[in-house]
């Protein structure tokens, strides 16, 4: 027996990735459900990609992304605030910016809190096919159960 387990049923912390999507939004009602139910902490991560719009060659499209990735930031801040006040029992959240590529930045944090669990919205992109989608490789990390929300 290792220093994690701490003799409770369920997940006591839950990793949630949101960006915005459809799938994301299901899967932080699905999370919030969860935790309701199970006394679970929540933490919302918010991953702005660092892709190839970030460039010292055009400082303007760099500081357009940023602030893009600051609006979305605060949107899903204000919807996650408002949902939290119609969910009874109240459930204790975060939410964090990471930038950072979306699977490496969810590992990361879910290492970082010692997660429970994983909740990802399911990817609609076809590319996902080739390279891996997120969900696969928060699966492929092998170190908590990872509910995937279509």
């Amino acid at each position: 027996m290792n220093g994690f387990e701490i003799g409770t049923d369920g997940p006591q912390s839950i990793v949630v990735g949101i960006d915005g999507s459809d799938t994301s939004l299901r899967a932080t009602a699905y999370a919030w459900g969860l935790a309701r139910r199970q006394g679970s902490k929540l933490i919302f991560v918010y991953a702005p990609g660092t892709g190839s719009t970030i460039s010292p060659f055009v400082p303007d499209a760099t500081i357009s992304a940023m602030s893009a990735a600051d609006e979305v930031a605060a949107d899903l801040r204000d919807r996650i605030a408002g949902a939290s006040d119609t969910i009874h029992p109240p459930v204790s959240y975060t939410f964090r910016v990471e930038p950072g590529d979306a699977a490496s930045v969810l590992i990361r944090v879910a290492d970082e809190v010692r997660a429970d669990a994983v909740v990802v919205g399911s990817s609609a992109q076809a590319g996902h096919r080739l390279i891996g989608s997120v969900a696969i490789r928060l699966v492929r990390a092998g170190r908590w159960p990872v509910t995937v929300v279509p």
